[in-house]
């Protein structure tokens, strides 16, 4: 594990060494404005009272698909690891069920597309998962509950080679353990 991890740094720097340097900035985590997401409410159907509670149904809300936390994928811009406004509902009830279940523990896996250099993608999908990890634990979520990891390309959603499925692989994915 202590191999991988220096060999990913290590990538990371010569990445670094190696490309034009462009100026970040940090992804806007701290706005607390509460965005639908698309798709996340049906008709009739409401969330539980309590974000770890069971649906009135008994279900789980994790796997309840009326239930806004059934929603897994977080996607993102070009080039780009700031969290969209559509996207912070989401992450926010997340963030409340794990508050909520101090039991429960998630990685968050951050995803590119193919465009780019590994060294490159590895570097930004950890950069989205990381956004994601610090707006979920502005929220409640704790940093123990959760990890985070990069896939850079190597885990495509859509294997396309266009702009349509280049954009389907641009996301973090939300995995809970025991998933």
């Amino acid at each position: 594990m202590n191999k991988m991890l220096i060999g990913v740094l290590a990538a990371i720097l010569l990445a670094a060494c190696s490309t034009t340097p462009k100026q970040e900035t940090a992804a806007p985590v701290d706005e607390r404005t509460t965005a639908v997401v698309p798709g996340a409410a049906t008709s009739g159907a409401s969330a539980p009272a309590v974000a770890g509670s069971p649906n009135q149904d008994g279900t789980n809300p994790l796997k309840d698909p009326r239930s806004i936390l059934s929603k897994r994928s977080v996607y993102f811009d070009f080039d780009a690891y700031a969290i969209k406004d559509e996207y912070k509902s989401l992450l926010e009830a997340h963030a409340k069920y794990l508050q909520a279940n101090r039991n429960a523990h998630m990685t968050i896996e951050g995803n590119t597309d193919e465009r780019g250099s590994r060294e490159y993608n590895i570097a930004l999908g950890q950069r989205r998962a990381d956004a994601a990890k610090r707006m979920m634990m502005l929220v409640g979520a704790t940093d123990t509950q959760i990890d985070t990891v990069s896939f850079g390309k190597e885990k495509p959603k859509n294997p396309g080679h266009d702009e349509s499925a280049w954009a389907e692989n641009r996301r973090d994915d939300l995995a809970y353990r025991g998933d």
